[in-house]
């Protein structure tokens, strides 16, 4: 039996790649910027409709980053920012020596509990601290609760920045993930439901508003003969070559998205009858999540990392969620706000191989494994 080994999402070849490559290569663009780019970023806006604009960046983490200084966040400013996640989605806020403050999840989604959400914003107003962004995370793909995280949000006037780096194909009532935002986040890492090798997208609702955006990812170049800087730049523009590969890449998104979906009913059959096991699902039909990763939650941490190491015996990847970023060394200085929901999770919870190359002897394999570890 092949024994090579499973990873939880490795990016996949589309076949279209090459063409778009080749063009950045013979028209010698071979930087940041270029025809690719500008048509990469004109394919996601279609795909977004709305009238939504896409600037493409060279990462979700440098997306996030150029969406707190569009909102003016600065030193001393405080970001709310949802604990259970990945830690890039909270290390920009350090970047503009703001304060992040954290939210605990909740357990239908796993994502930024609106209750604790009001109460932290309460909270830090009464300190004196109207917080001046949320960064609200679809965890694995699957949307967090919108309508009542965006209610709050409003009624405090506390612009959202939506963290939709695992959730691209995922909707809400019917509305693409990333457009409910003042920004939305996109991220093209190479384990995402498609990829630029590295790459990232700031979804706004403005060519201004992108300009300034452009303007602050290419170095702040004034507009002048010389070289002239009046404001502190970055180099986050996305290269023309990885703009090439995402053009190859978004021609499979839809087929991608069903791929991971289909491995998701691959693992409903698995776990039906595992009373000890949950798999993650959709809490209703108005949420759609493109199940970027499959997860479940297990009865105790022993059984969790009990059932990791089963796998990787095979040769099989999986991986614990998230650490909630309260409990990281380095953010553990800053007030958090909820209960103990993010920790439970992080203890019990696994993530499972989910990319959408795995196969059906893949399948097979990850199977045997997991039905003769609940034996």
């Amino acid at each position: 039996m092949d024994n090579k080994r499973i990873y939880l999402s490795l990016a996949q070849e589309s076949g279209y790649e090459k063409k778009y490559i080749q063009r950045a290569l013979k028209s010698n663009w071979i930087t940041s910027g270029g025809p690719n780019v500008d048509e990469f970023e004109d394919e996601l806006q279609d795909y977004f409709k709305n009238n939504k604009i896409v600037t493409a960046s060279n990462s979700g983490t440098s997306a996030i980053h150029l969406a707190l200084i569009l909102l003016g966040v600065k030193t001393g400013d405080e970001v709310i920012c949802q604990s259970m996640t990945f830690a890039a989605s909270v290390n920009p806020v350090l970047y503009q020596n703001a304060y992040p403050i954290f939210v605990d999840s909740e357990i239908d989604t796993w994502n930024i509990c609106p209750e604790n959400l009001e109460i932290a914003i309460k909270d830090r107003i009464k300190k004196g601290k109207k917080p001046k962004a949320i960064i609200a995370v679809h965890l694995y793909g699957m949307p967090y609760k919108i309508d009542e995280v965006h209610s709050i949000a409003d009624k405090y006037g506390i612009p959202i920045i939506e963290d939709s780096a695992e959730a691209l194909g995922s909707s809400y009532k019917g509305k693409k993930c990333g457009s409910f935002g003042t920004f939305g986040i996109l991220s093209f890492n190479g384990n995402k439901i498609i990829t630029t090798s590295s790459g990232g997208a700031l979804i706004s609702s403005s060519k201004n508003i992108k300009e300034k955006a452009i303007f602050y990812a290419t170095q702040s170049k004034d507009s002048a003969v010389d070289y002239q800087h009046s404001e502190i730049g970055y180099n986050y523009r996305m290269s023309n070559i990885c703009a090439g590969i995402g053009l190859g890449q978004i021609k499979v998104l839809e087929e991608n998205i069903h791929l991971r979906r289909d491995n998701h009913l691959f693992y409903i059959e698995i776990f039906k009858d595992i009373k000890n096991a949950r798999l993650f699902n959709n809490p209703n039909d108005i949420f759609f999540s493109n199940y970027w990763l499959n997860t479940i939650l297990l009865e105790t941490k022993e059984e969790r990392e009990n059932l990791r190491l089963a796998l990787d015996e095979a040769n099989i990847e999986s991986r614990p969620l998230w650490k909630p970023m309260h409990l990281q060394p380095i953010f553990e200085k800053y007030p958090y706000y909820g209960s103990k929901i993010a920790e439970e999770l992080f203890e019990k919870g696994l993530c499972l191989p989910s990319g959408s190359n795995l196969t059906d002897a893949d399948k097979c394999r990850i199977k045997e494994v997991i039905i003769n570890f609940f034996k």
